[in-house]
């Protein structure tokens, strides 16, 4: 038995390019390996070339695969890698073929989701119209300019925006796709598939979405040190004043430079890691809400719940019938 079906669509395969190959290798790396101790039905992987691959480009790849364009529409899944530079600057038009099987998969209610410049295809048919997305950020402003329906934020590694997804360039692309394994499979899995690629659980997508954001590597000014004795007596509370003298900080340098490090203030910081770890407790214990409200230091089961409705979108209750095991 497979999972979901994930159908990759490789935009520039004659002649496709060492660089657009990494965003193709991350959606392969992730959806495309099977994972039997982590979950028995992973993805179904499909990697989908717009048309019929000619000879390659002397600097690039040639792609041969069984799978085509008709398939997108009974996916669950249709990631769209970069497409060629001639079609983000309009130079060259993305393909009627991919444009109009996009919009086929759209109708049938798949999922979309975009790597990189990607995200040109997906506003070239019309499916970014009126939704928050992003690209890699020297592209954004292009996309902003060309596309004036879409609502392009450049501060963002991606955006979660319901059925239509989208991230940044290069490994804000992996980002998104430990995102997607998270919302499927829970966080366990999700953190699990990130050890083994050797890169953090999860780094913050945007302010509407829920992140775990990485304590960072040792920076020689206590920062990494109190932030993860902080992760460690989440039941207690935290003001920045107490965590700020434990790295033997003013409150306004601790606030920037734990800015400046996790791309979040610290108390928000602070949340994040609350909401991990009740997620965690959630899949993997059978503890009364109020029992795990209070260890991960949110006091009260209403207020757990307050905050998982506002960051996760679902109860804890619902959460753990979804997640647990």
């Amino acid at each position: 038995m497979t999972g979901p079906s994930v159908a990759v669509v490789v935009a520039d395969h004659d002649g496709l390019h060492p660089w657009d190959l990494y965003e193709v290798a991350i959606a392969s790396a992730v959806f495309g390996v099977p994972q039997p101790d982590l979950a028995g039905e992973w993805y179904d992987m499909w990697l989908c070339p717009v048309a019929e691959p000619g000879p390659p480009a002397p600097h690039g790849l040639s792609l041969r695969s069984p799978h085509t364009l008709a398939e997108l529409p009974r996916a669950d899944l249709v990631i769209v890698t970069a497409v060629p530079e001639a079609c983000v600057h309009g130079d060259r038009e993305v393909p009627e073929a991919l444009l109009d099987s996009l919009r086929q998969a759209a109708d049938s209610g798949v999922r979309l989701m975009s790597l990189c410049t990607g995200a040109f295809a997906l506003a070239a048919a019309g499916l970014l119209d009126g939704r928050r997305a992003t690209a890699h950020w020297a592209h954004t402003a292009i996309l902003a300019g060309r596309y004036p329906e879409v609502r392009v934020d450049d501060s963002v590694l991606y955006v979660d925006d319901g059925p239509v997804l989208t991230s940044a360039g290069m490994s804000a692309g992996l980002d998104l796709c430990l995102h997607v394994v998270r919302t499927d499979f829970g966080a366990h899995v999700a953190n699990q598939l990130a050890r083994r690629l050797v890169v953090p659980a999860h780094r913050p997508g945007g302010q509407a979405q829920f992140i775990d954001l990485a304590v960072p590597a040792h920076d020689g000014d206590g920062i990494s040190g109190v932030l993860e004795w902080a992760t460690a007596h989440l039941d207690r509370q935290h003001t920045v004043e107490e965590l700020a003298r434990r790295a033997g900080l003013s409150p306004r340098t601790f606030f920037r430079r734990v800015q400046a490090t996790t791309g979040s203030t610290p108390l928000r910081w602070l949340l994040h890691q609350r909401l991990a770890h009740a997620r965690a407790l959630l899949e993997a214990t059978d503890l009364p809400v109020e029992t795990i409200a209070g260890q991960c230091g949110l006091g009260t089961a209403a207020n757990l719940r307050r905050h998982f409705g506002i960051h996760v979108g679902v109860p804890p209750q619902q959460y753990r019938r979804a997640f647990a095991g």
